[in-house]
């Protein structure tokens, strides 16, 4: 199979991407919000331009997209219609169950939920409008903003860190006092039992 990797000429409209995974942050959702309203329409293209959402196209040539969530349910919010699109791969050939198969053994998708829990393929929303809210990922997105790991090629690597935080801080916490949570969480990330997490860069002994 002949792999796309041409941006598609036409755009498409946001509201028919579809997800590859259950959650987003919606504190990461509300930055790209933010920078979105507080510039211009030239500046927000040019933007665009230069970070065109990956996706994989699906039975019926739907657009899968396998990274950028946060952005596409950003635009969806802030009322910008279309999106220019990257295909890197057209697997529209598949029928849904072994689309969905491809994706998971390739890492193209995330379907846990914002518990952690793994849940099956149906759980996936349709749209980027029905992503739900995991606090951890918000976290994750944070702790590396601040330093506490390296951004990395690892699909989905902010949420294995989410994973990580989740079972370590109360929910309370992060929901009551996310500040006090982030301190807590730029510790544990330089801790040893951290280090099998992509883009880790606690102190060593060498």
């Amino acid at each position: 199979m002949i792999i796309q990797r041409e941006p598609l000429l036409n755009p498409v409209a946001v509201k028919d991407l579809r997800p590859t995974q259950i959650t987003v942050g919606m504190r990461e959702v509300a930055l790209k919000r933010q920078m979105i309203r507080t510039q211009s329409a030239r500046k927000t293209g040019t933007f665009l331009g230069r970070h065109m959402v990956p996706v994989v196209l699906g039975p019926k040539k739907r657009n899968y997209v396998t990274d950028h969530h946060h952005l596409a349910r950003a635009l969806l919010e802030e009322g910008i219609k279309d999106v220019f699109v990257t295909v890197t791969s057209d697997l529209s050939a598949l029928d849904k169950d072994a689309f969905f198969v491809v994706l998971d053994n390739r890492g193209w998708m995330h379907p846990f939920d914002e518990t952690g829990r793994r849940r099956d393929y149906g759980a996936i929303p349709k749209t980027m409008a029905e992503l739900v809210d995991d606090p951890y990922r918000s976290m994750a997105g944070e702790l590396r903003r601040q330093g506490g790991f390296a951004k990395d090629t690892t699909p989905f690597s902010e949420f294995l860190w989410a994973d990580f935080l989740r079972r370590r801080i109360d929910p309370d916490v992060v929901a009551k006092n996310f500040d006090k949570a982030m301190k807590e969480a730029l510790t544990l990330a330089k801790d040893k039992d951290a280090d099998y997490l992509p883009g880790w860069c606690g102190p060593t002994s060498d």
